[in-house]
């Protein structure tokens, strides 16, 4: 979850790595750091707690200057997030510096050990640890890079480590074992990071470290071997992501600008898989999963961790309408310490908006383990996830840097609506005729979404009145029920209102009681005009809301354009444009993030790095 950078090359290192530092913000913002090595090999740090900005105020009355270091922000697992425990950390010697993500299970027997060999430590961190470690191999003799390689060899847990040593001129080494490190090739230089927007202003040439290995950058090479010193060739790819996709592009926030690419986000990631003609879908990105798998499984796993989950609650509505197979949509944080059933005809489909969450990753590993198939939604390419599933569909979104994901979430329910309607040609569960008019209104989305966000004052406006709310209700039915869930999870994520997300038809069991003239109910309730079960749902969640209304509750409803019977009843009404029932899903949640956008800011919140949170979750 934390950010690192390192850079090794002719630049002057300080600004290169601050402004990557800059990008990975939203991975970490409880402290910062950075180490160089000067032309004198002579190592210096300098640290702050809190935001990046208070580690560049330090940098300006007490600079830096070298060519290679590491830098990292730090997102609070082990120590508080102080000065003292930001990183980089260093060894007793003070030669031997090193950043970290993810977390040493075993640094209170290593501390013990090294302590009993006279080592001091002076923070409460896992990561310092492994800084002492390395120092203890070098007093035994070994080079930097063997040193490295028994350090990571007793270390347990996970881990992503970008360390130096003053005495090895112009070296990077950096070690994976589960968060991620993405390596970038220049000319005459190289970087290293934990995500690609940090360094993709100076090359799109990069290479994805994968578990077990270990890289050794220097000026003129990088190398790659595995934890025992065997030669590993990486796999090189060019990154296609403009640098500027990553900049807020005169948007105050970069969330609001996320909310504003949906639009592109959506017709990208449908561009080139379906044919506007036939209805036909195409997904050329499945590798060791055949058509024959697919039409012999019988069941489909979803597991997925916040956003992604709502997603995958989405997919199992489009999934068992399209392709009619039965569909359980798990947590993947819990998905690992039960028994879940599995056989040669279940399919393990993962999603998620990076391609490393630890839980995610730990649910793929146990089903690959038990010998069935995995199928990855995911939005980064050459990511952990999908490079272990057997089959990618791949969301192109473009970096998405605001902590609480928006574009993700809709590029991955179109993924999902698209491998819905691949399942429902190959196992004849679609006509000729069906899957050109679910193409046809794929194709007219991207412009209902434009329409809608060219309308979005009126949801500043709505925002002006709740924003001092300090409880919120979300309710839906059907395919609108995981909406529900994602907005209210939007809200509290932003704005820290307590919100809830539960199905309309489970009022009576218990949410009931919350109710009175203070408590704002936001229902989603669209309909489809000549559907059936559409129109069955309406009328249900209708009467949820006069329900709502007799018990003096604030309605605010999320309706059909030209609505003439919820709309009555209810105290404000947000309109979105009509559109078939499993894609209205993705109308709906746009104003609902806005709204919660503008609460977060009228409330003076940090819309784009909420407290206590972090975009990338690679620690259990």
């Amino acid at each position: 979850m934390c950010g690192i950078v390192g850079y090794v090359g002719k630049k002057q290192v300080v600004p290169l790595i601050i402004d990557g530092l800059r990008k990975l913000e939203y991975r970490g913002y409880d402290s910062a750091g950075i180490a160089v090595v000067d032309e004198n090999h002579v190592l210096k740090i300098q640290r702050a707690e809190g935001k990046l900005r208070n580690l560049e105020d330090v940098l300006r009355h007490k600079p830096l200057d070298g060519t290679y270091g590491v830098g990292h922000t730090r997102w609070a697992t082990h120590g508080r997030p102080t000065e003292e425990n930001a990183h980089p950390h260093r060894d007793c010697t003070g030669r031997v510096v090193v950043v970290h993500n993810g977390i040493i299970e075993n640094y209170l027997k290593l501390k013990d050990d090294l302590r009993a060999k006279d080592h001091q430590f002076v923070t409460e961190t896992d990561t310092e640890v492994v800084a002492h470690l390395i120092e203890e191999h070098l007093k035994q003799g070994d080079s930097f890079e063997l040193a490295v390689r028994n350090t990571v060899n007793e270390l347990t847990g996970i881990f992503a480590l970008s360390i130096i040593c003053a005495d090895e001129s112009d070296t990077i080494i950096s070690a994976r074992l589960g968060p991620p490190v993405v390596i970038g090739i220049g000319d005459g230089e190289f970087f290293v990071a934990s995500d690609v927007p940090a360094i993709l202003e100076h090359t799109r040439d990069v290479f994805f470290l994968g578990d077990s290995e270990i890289a050794i950058m220097t000026r003129d090479a990088v190398r790659v071997t595995d934890f025992q010193g065997n030669q590993v060739e990486p796999e090189r790819q060019r990154i296609t992501w403009d640098p500027i996709q990553a900049e807020k592009g005169g948007f105050k926030h970069f969330m609001l600008k996320e909310i504003y690419e949906q639009p592109r986000a959506v017709r990208e990631t449908v561009e080139g898989r379906i044919s506007l003609d036939t209805g036909r879908v195409f997904l050329d990105e499945m590798k060791n999963l055949t058509e024959s798998d697919l039409k012999n499984i019988n069941s489909i796993k979803i597991a997925a961790c916040g956003t992604s989950w709502h997603a995958g609650i989405a997919g199992k509505y489009m999934i068992e309408q399209l392709a009619r197979i039965n569909v359980d949509v798990d947590y993947a944080s819990e998905f690992r310490y039960r028994d879940p059933v599995f056989d040669e005809n279940t399919l393990l489909l993962v999603i998620t908006q990076s391609g490393e969450t630890a839980d995610t990753i730990a649910a793929l590993r146990e089903v690959k383990e038990r010998g069935a198939k995995v199928l990855a939604i995911c939005n980064v390419q050459g990511s952990m996830i999908t490079r272990e599933a057997d089959g990618t569909i791949l969301t192109h979104a473009g970096p998405e840097i605001g902590v609480a994901s928006t574009k993700a979430f809709t590029a991955q329910m179109i993924a999902l609506y698209l491998f819905a309607l691949y399942l429902g040609q190959l196992r004849g569960t679609l006509t000729p005729e069906d899957s050109k008019r679910h193409a046809q209104q794929l194709a007219e989305l991207p412009v209902k979404m434009e329409h809608q966000l060219n309308e979005a004052d009126a949801i500043e406006d709505l925002a002006k009145e709740f924003f001092r709310c300090t409880d919120f209700l979300y309710l839906g039915r059907g395919i609108n029920f995981p909406i529900a869930l994602e907005g209210a999870l939007k809200l509290k994520e932003l704005s820290y209102i307590h919100a809830e997300g539960y199905p309309a038809g489970e009022m009576k069991h218990g949410p009931n009681a919350l109710i009175d003239e203070r408590l704002p109910v936001l229902f989603i309730n669209t309909r489809e005009a000549g559907n059936r079960s559409s129109e069955l749902r309406y009328e249900k969640t209708h009467s949820n809301i006069v329900e709502v209304k007799a018990r003096e509750g604030i309605v605010i409803s999320v309706l059909t354009e030209g609505d003439s019977m919820s709309s009555v009843v209810s105290d404000h009404i947000i309109e979105i444009p009509a559109s078939s029932d499993l894609l209205s899903p993705i109308l709906s949640i746009i104003p609902l993030q806005l709204l919660s956008y503008h609460i977060a800011v009228r409330r003076g919140c940090d819309v784009d790095q909420p407290r206590n949170l972090a975009k990338s979750v690679t620690v259990e």
